[in-house]
C-alpha cells in the first residue's frame, strides 16, 4: 500500500521544529558534532514533509523476522534483489567523525525501510514503496580498531587460507559493509544511492556486488530457490525465528550463545557475516550430464532429493550401498562434505546469484557467461561454524571442479540501535 503523506512534523523531530522549517544541509548533519541525535532536525523535501519512522518494513503480509535487539531483519524469503557494498574509511576519519557518519546512516536506513524519505532526499517519491527493503550495516576489523580495539572479537579477521581460494582484492575485505535488499529494483537503486551519498565524503568504495534471486510470486511460498547450476540451494537452512536459528545465528546476552562461544558484550543481539564470491564455470558445467551433476552434488538436480531419498527434505543415508558395493552418495559429493556430525557446525545461508556481461572475448567457442554465487553466511562465530565446513569443502568436494572462491570478507553485525541511538552505539559504550 502506498504510504500517505501529511504535513505533520514527526514526533521524533518536534524538538527541532522551531529551529527552521528548512532544516540543516546534508553536509552540516554529516560533519556536525557527534552528539547530534537521530531525527534531530525536520526537513521538507520535494514538497512533502519528512515523516516519522513507524516500525519494520513490510511487503504484502510478510514482516521481517527480527526481535527488538537485532539489526539484521531476516525475511523468511529474502528479497529478490540485493547489493553488498564494502567501503574503506578515509585516513582523516576519526572516532568522532565515524560516530556522526553512523548516526546519519542509521537515520536514513530507518526512514527508508519504513517507507519515508530521508533528510535531504531529492527524490522522496522513490522512498514510498519499500517492497521488503532491508538495510544492514556491518563492521570490518579496521573500523572496530578505530573505535575500540579491545572490543574486537577474535573471529573478526580474514578467514584462514583455503587451497581452493583464488581471492582477488577487488572482491575482498572492507572497513564497513552496507547491505541493501528489496523486492523492487527501483527501490533498491534509490536506497543504495542514498546510502552512498552519505558515505562519499569520508570513504571510498572498495567493492560492490549485485545479486538476484527468484522474483516474489514466481515460486510457491517455502520453495527452496535454485542457483545458476540449477541446483536447489539452501535445503537445510535453519528457519528464521526458530529456536535452532536463534542458537546458531544470534550472539546472546553476555556475549555467548549455545554454539558461538565468547564474544564481546557489545555484540549481544548481533551476529557475524561472511561473504564469499564464488565464480561458477558454467561453460564446463554444460558438458556434464544429469547423472554426473547428481553425483557431484549428492542430490537429484530435478527434485533436490538426496540420492537415497524421494523428496528434497528426506534425510540422506550416507551408508547406503549400490549393488556393486559403492556408496550411493559419493563421500566427496558436495552435500556429504558440507554435512557435519557436529550439530553446532551449521550456518544460515543467504545466497544471491550474479551474472555479468562477458568482456574481451569473441569467436567460436568463447565464454558466454561470467556468473556465480554471492554466498552470504550468518552465524554466531565463523571460526567454529563456517570455517570447519569450508575446510572440508576445500580439502575434497567434487563441485570444486566447477567453482572457485574469488572474494572473501568477514564483518561483525552490531545489534539494533538503542532508543535514540545509532548502529554501533554499543561498541562506543563498550
Amino acid at each position: 500500500m502506498r504510504n500517505s503523506r501529511t504535513s505533520e512534523v514527526p514526533p521524533s523531530e518536534s524538538a527541532a521544529a522551531g529551529e527552521s522549517t528548512r532544516g540543516p544541509r546534508r553536509r552540516d548533519v554529516l560533519v556536525g558534532a557527534a552528539g547530534i541525535g537521530i531525527g534531530a532536525a525536520a526537513m521538507f523535501a520535494g514538497g512533502a514533509a519528512v515523516q516519522s519512522v513507524s516500525g519494520p518494513a513490510t511487503f504484502g503480509n510478510e514482516t521481517a523476522t527480527s526481535a527488538a535487539n537485532h539489526q539484521w531483519r531476516i525475511h523468511p524469503e529474502p528479497p529478490a534483489h540485493a547489493v553488498f557494498i564494502a567501503v574503506d574509511l578515509d585516513q582523516s576519519v576519526d572516532r568522532a567523525r565515524l560516530e556522526s557518519l553512523l548516526r546519519i546512516l542509521t537515520d536514513d536506513a530507518n526512514r527508508l525501510m519504513a517507507g519515508y524519505a530521508p533528510v535531504g532526499d531529492q527524490e522522496p517519491q522513490l522512498a514510498e514503496t519499500p517492497a521488503g527493503l532491508t538495510i544492514t550495516l556491518g563492521f570490518g576489523p579496521r573500523l572496530v580498531d578505530l573505535v575500540n580495539p579491545r572490543a574486537k572479537p577474535e573471529w573478526l579477521a580474514p578467514l584462514p587460507a583455503f587451497k581452493i581460494d583464488q581471492l582477488q582484492d577487488a572482491w575482498s575485505g572492507g572497513d564497513l559493509l552496507v547491505h541493501v535488499a528489496s523486492d523492487d529494483r527501483l527501490t533498491l537503486a534509490h536506497a543504495q544511492r542514498t546510502m552512498l551519498k552519505d558515505l562519499r565524503a569520508y570513504t571510498t568504495v572498495r567493492w560492490q556486488q549485485d545479486g538476484f534471486r527468484n522474483s516474489r510470486g514466481t515460486l510457491k511460498p517455502g520453495t527452496t530457490q535454485r542457483n545458476l547450476f540449477g541446483q536447489v540451494d539452501g535445503t537445510v537452512n535453519p528457519a528464521p525465528g526458530s529456536a535452532d536459528f536463534d542458537e546458531l545465528v544470534w550472539i546472546g546476552a553476555n556475549g555467548t550463545t549455545g554454539v558461538g562461544g565468547a564474544s564481546p558484550d557489545w555484540l549481544a543481539g548481533g551476529t557475524s557475516f561472511v561473504l564469499r564470491r564464488i565464480q561458477m564455470n558454467l561453460e564446463t558445467w554444460d558438458l556434464v550430464d544429469t547423472p554426473g551433476r547428481d553425483a557431484a552434488i549428492g542430490r537429484r538436480i530435478d527434485t533436490g532429493a538426496p540420492l537415497t531419498g524421494s523428496h528434497e527434505h528426506d534425510e540422506p543415508d550416507f551408508e547406503a550401498l549400490t549393488p556393486q558395493g559403492f556408496t550411493v552418495i559419493n563421500p566427496v559429493s558436495h552435500m556429504r562434505r558440507a554435512r557435519s556430525e557436529d550439530p553446532t557446525e551449521r550456518i544460515h545461508r543467504l545466497t544471491y546469484n550474479y551474472d555479468l556481461p562477458v568482456a574481451g572475448v569473441g569467436g567460436m567457442g568463447a565464454s558466454v557467461s561470467d556468473s556465480g554465487l554471492i554466498f552470504g553466511s550468518l552465524q554466531a562465530n565463523p571460526l567454529t561454524q563456517f570455517v570447519p565446513i569450508q575446510q572440508r569443502l576445500s580439502d575434497a568436494d567434487l563441485l570444486n571442479e566447477w567453482t572457485v572462491p574469488i572474494g572473501s570478507a568477514v564483518f561483525a553485525i552490531p545489534p539494533a540501535a538503542s532508543g535514540g541511538g545509532f548502529i554501533g552505539d554499543s561498541l562506543y559504550a563498550a
